[in-house]
């Protein structure tokens, strides 16, 4: 598939301005494991290769082992991730298909006895970046050859 469009030249201020904003987001203070955790699981949903291949990178130069990373797509029941990394994970997948799974009560309330109102903003933000990107990447073809893999 080749690139329909490089959002970088198409538009350049706004691409610097959301690349600004998307870095801003991930140095708020949540975990570089926990964001990239946040990223890849979106990525899965939304079916964005471009960035699942960095996202598991980045995972892997932080530490994250394999098995977690071959069982992200099926964490509810795989036993090896954290309560906190789970509340993130159900906000994530609720907030990213929030279309058919809102975010009920009760997925809140899991989030909420594990974040801090202050996480649960930056956790959110977080989400709505990894969206965003996937749009663009999957939108524009973002994951073609022209970018090097």
């Amino acid at each position: 598939m080749t690139m329909r469009n490089n959002i970088y030249t198409a538009a350049p201020s706004l691409l610097q301005a959301w690349l600004a904003f998307s870095n801003q987001v991930g140095e708020s203070g949540l975990e570089k494991s926990l964001n990239e955790l946040v990223k890849i699981r979106a990525s899965q949903i939304n079916g964005c290769p471009n960035c699942l291949n960095m996202h598991t990178a980045e995972a892997r130069k932080l530490g994250e082992t394999e098995q977690r990373l071959h069982l992200l797509a099926a964490w509810e029941e795989a036993p090896c991730y954290t309560d906190r990394e789970r509340a993130a994970l159900a906000w994530t997948e609720h907030l990213t298909e929030v279309s058919t799974k809102r975010a009920p009560d009760a997925v809140y309330a899991t989030l909420d006895a594990q974040f801090s109102k202050e996480e649960q903003v930056k956790l959110t933000m977080m989400i709505n970046v990894i969206n965003g990107w996937n749009r663009l990447a999957v939108g524009f073809a973002l994951y073609a050859p022209e970018l090097g893999w």
